[in-house]
């Protein structure tokens, strides 16, 4: 099962692709390292396994080098899936392979639960903007899985803290979620992101400093620099 595009063949991985673990697990640590966020960390085994229950997509380029890779976690009984860990190699990254690996692993998920409500949380607009294409709506954390299980996972992430300090109610990222039983068409949410894109840009990155804000030093004439940072992002 394959789709093939001029530099790249998507497939749902299997044991075929175990050798590639290593690889995707450091690339999915040093991404997040690089963002400042997280994908929660997951171990070589760990993805070994998600291929051998075929939950997961691997692109690999002509060459058979590995390209990118996502996989899908299921929680609450079923419930909720989240198409998670999405990783591209960074020297293939603006080819438009995260569209579409994006596309290939939700088809995979309303293959294998066509009534779960697909999730994920996101700091980059791009994933946003795929998101959309798909049917996604940006929603609360409230409307995610509940399951303890799920949440464990972000505490890998730098922004755990955040997120605790919060009550699991915000955090740096935007939760977005497709109902199978309720949704808007993808053309809909798609033209509703192309006409706010820039509003989603300026609320995200005012939400990341106002989140930040409790954890950075007091520095004297604060009200100075929080205009000057304001002006910064809405060009005050």
């Amino acid at each position: 099962m394959e789709q093939k595009t001029q530099q790249f063949n998507i497939y749902i991985a299997s044991s075929e692709h175990f050798s590639f673990a290593e690889q995707i697990c450091d690339e999915m640590e040093e991404s997040a390292k690089a963002r400042g966020t997280g994908i929660a960390k997951r171990s070589p085994d760990y993805i070994r396994q998600k291929m051998q229950e075929g939950k997961a997509v691997i692109a690999l380029t002509t060459t058979n080098e590995w390209a990118g890779f996502c996989y899908i976690e299921t929680w609450s009984h079923g419930e909720y899936v989240a198409n998670s860990g999405l990783i591209v190699k960074p020297d293939l990254r603006k080819s438009g392979l995260a569209k579409q690996i994006k596309h290939k692993i939700f088809q995979l998920s309303r293959i294998k639960y066509p009534d779960a409500k697909i999730f994920g949380l996101t700091t980059g607009l791009a994933v946003m903007k795929i998101n959309s294409e798909l049917g996604y709506e940006p929603v609360t954390y409230s409307e995610l899985s509940q399951d303890e299980a799920f949440w464990a996972g972000c505490k890998s992430c730098v922004n755990y803290e955040i997120l605790m300090s919060k009550d699991r109610k915000n955090c740096m990222c935007t939760a977005m979620l497709y109902d199978p039983a309720d949704h808007y068409e993808p053309q809909e949410t798609k033209e509703l992101f192309q006409t706010k894109s820039k509003s989603f840009e300026r609320f995200n990155r005012f939400k990341q400093w106002k989140l930040l804000k409790p954890f950075l030093k007091k520095e004297s004439g604060s009200d100075k620099s929080l205009k000057s940072f304001l002006s910064f992002f809405f060009n005050f």
